[in-house]
């Protein structure tokens, strides 16, 4: 905000035409008007108070009490100025903001001493400026990163307990060293040691890096990298498919207009997180979910209360902007993708009775990669006082203690927000997975359904990423594998998520054709297998499918041709065993049971990989 501060003699305005479509209505009141000894407030509201506004309209009125008193003058008008400034906010978002501010001084100093001239109109104006050394002076309001901080809610921390006990937190004795470190990191903001673990040298082994020549947070995808995103992808839709209700599946822009007031007003709570992006003098916001997307298809749809529940998904390319400092290789992105399921229901208690299920399957996909969350309950005062027998329930439903957060009611438009976090290699916390139940977008944009008597209703939405984001999920699974590493298990890949998941031997050139028509028919039944064709020794090949995890490696010579068998070493169980092809596609059917199959990303020959991308694959530790 730019302000000129005018002590005037006498100030006269009137309006003469109206400049923007969101101008104020004239009245007899505001048209024209002729004040005495006014302290006149020539204001342009800027692009960046539309993120601070009420930092902003609290400083400028300070600031303008400030000099009101010291000039002694009798009345202030604020007199809406876009001449102060380039970077205009733009209109709607500027009237609301002047409205406000006049609004605001007022309480303060008194109704019958604050006037606003009209926003939007050209104005025709007379000034007699008193001349002393205060008479005239300038302002420009700014919001320091240390006011943004003061915006945090105030919230209060609990612990609950599935036998529905409410602890304070500074007293409770914690026997899980686990959910001590969550709360000593959420509630008591004890510093986590930072630093690169194993996870990230894992990251970096199977191609998931930073892409120095974008903007921070943003990765690149070399081919391993790129099969176990696309796995997980496909696997994200399954799941969401499995809770027994219609989902529909769709696509969407990641861009929209901050002039679209729904878009503005959920925007804003996420405040500075939001990337931002100017074109043709609009702003537009890149979405953090796939929220915007999916609401602004469903308004469109003509729903009945015969269709609910009903899910809509996307694995939505998703953006926040995140501190640089605070970025973390496959876990805090700039920008992600995120598996969104949002399930419109047709009231609380129907979204309170889903929201149990997706609990239940977010618990379950965790256990299936060897991982228990730890839970931070965020709930708003109000539900907690009318829902607390609810509350316990799922919190039994999790048998163990939860880190119970309670807002301020009306604050935010959900009731209950659960985030699911594990306590990684390093002890820092790690939030993956979560759940809301959602009150407020339905109405924000427009989503209706008619019920049983005809009458339209807002639906209440539960939000859901059960796997968590496509790349957190990846990051808990190596996780889990730097663990069992600790404790001397060699990492391995699920079979379904590792890139390749077969790689053939052949002992001698004379054995390759025989190792490619192997190759050619597990790839027939949908698995990634690759062969190793390089002119190296058998001792290096196999080293080096060690290197690269490769779960089932096949050894092809003479006695396999012969006897029509297979010499398999299976990574898991360390061991080496003789098959037929057939009882190993059994094998490999039954451990993909239930997971998607993805194509290959290289070819089958190892021989027609550039030389530098596979050495680079070879140097990270195994």
């Amino acid at each position: 905000m730019r302000m000129l501060l005018i002590h005037a003699k006498d100030f006269w305005y009137k309006a003469k035409e109206k400049a923007v479509d969101e101008a104020d209505e004239l009245t007899a009141d505001n048209a024209e008007k002729a004040i005495e000894n006014v302290l006149v407030v020539f204001t342009s509201i800027e692009e960046s108070d539309e993120n601070n506004i009420d930092v902003v309209i609290e400083k400028a009125v300070n600031n303008i009490i400030s000099v009101f008193k010291d000039v002694n003058a009798s009345f202030i008008l604020i007199y809406p100025y876009a001449h102060l400034s380039s970077y205009l906010a733009r209109p709607s978002i500027a009237r609301v903001i002047l409205n406000k501010f006049a609004q605001r001084l007022a309480e303060e100093v008194g109704r019958e001493i604050v006037y606003k001239a009209p926003f939007g109109w050209y104005k025709e104006f007379k000034l007699h400026c008193y001349g002393h050394p205060l008479s005239e002076l300038s302002k420009q309001i700014s919001v320091t990163e240390e006011e943004r901080k003061k915006r945090i809610i105030e919230k209060k921390y609990l612990i609950l307990t599935p036998e529905g006990a409410l602890l304070n937190p500074e007293e409770y004795k914690f026997d899980d060293p686990e959910f001590k470190i969550l709360v000593e990191k959420e509630v008591f903001r004890k510093e986590v040691e930072g630093g690169q673990g194993r996870v990230y040298q894992y990251l970096k082994k199977f191609g998931f890096e930073w892409e120095e020549l974008s903007d921070k947070g943003h990765m690149r995808l070399e081919p391993h990298a790129t099969i176990m995103l696309e796995a997980v992808t496909a696997y994200s839709w399954r799941v969401a498919n499995s809770l027994g209700i219609p989902v529909f599946r769709v696509r969407g822009t990641n861009m929209f207009n901050l002039q679209a007031e729904p878009v503005k007003q959920h925007a804003e709570l996420f405040g500075e997180r939001m990337y931002e992006i100017k074109m043709d003098s609009e702003r537009f916001v890149l979405r953090f979910a796939a929220c915007y997307q999916q609401f602004s298809i469903l308004k469109d749809w003509i729903l009945s209360y015969k269709d609910l529940p009903l899910g809509m998904f996307e694995v939505a390319d998703s953006y926040r902007y995140e501190q640089s400092g605070e970025l973390v290789l496959g876990f805090r992105l700039r920008r992600f993708h995120m598996p969104d399921l949002h399930i419109l229901t047709k009231d609380l208690e129907d979204a309170k009775a889903i929201a149990l299920k997706v609990r239940e399957k977010i618990v379950e996909e965790a256990k299936k990669v060897g991982r228990e969350y730890l839970a931070i309950y965020n709930v708003a005062e109000d539900f907690l006082n009318t829902n607390f027998n609810y509350i316990v329930e799922l919190v039994r439903n999790e048998g163990k203690p939860v880190l119970l957060v309670v807002y301020p009611s009306g604050i935010y438009y959900w009731v209950i927000n659960v985030e699911y976090v594990i306590i990684d290699e390093l002890n820092r916390p790690r939030e993956i997975a979560t759940w809301q139940i959602d009150v407020g977008n339905a109405q924000r944009f427009n989503i209706k359904y008619v019920d049983e008597k005809g009458n339209e209703k807002y639906p209440v939405i539960v939000h859901t990423a059960i796997l968590g984001s496509i790349e957190r999920y990846i990051y808990m699974v190596f996780d889990t594998l730097a663990k069992n590493e600790r404790h001397g298990v060699s990492p391995t890949l699920p079979l379904w998520l590792s890139p390749i998941q077969v790689r053939i031997i052949p002992v001698a050139q004379e054995h390759l054709d025989y190792a490619i028509k192997v190759a050619q028919a597990l790839l027939s039944k949908g698995f990634r297998v690759d062969v190793d064709d390089r002119n190296e020794g058998l001792g290096k090949k196999i080293r080096d499918a060690g290197i690269e995890w490769i779960p089932y490696v096949v050894v092809i010579g003479t006695h396999e041709i012969k006897t029509n068998t297979l010499n398999v070493r299976i990574r898991s169980k360390g061991i080496q065993k003789v098959m037929p092809l057939d009882e190993l596609i059994s094998l490999l059917e039954t451990e993909v049971e239930g997971y998607p199959k993805v194509e290959m990303a290289m070819p089958m020959l190892l021989s027609k990989r550039p030389a530098l991308s596979y050495i680079q694959q070879l140097k990270s530790p195994h």
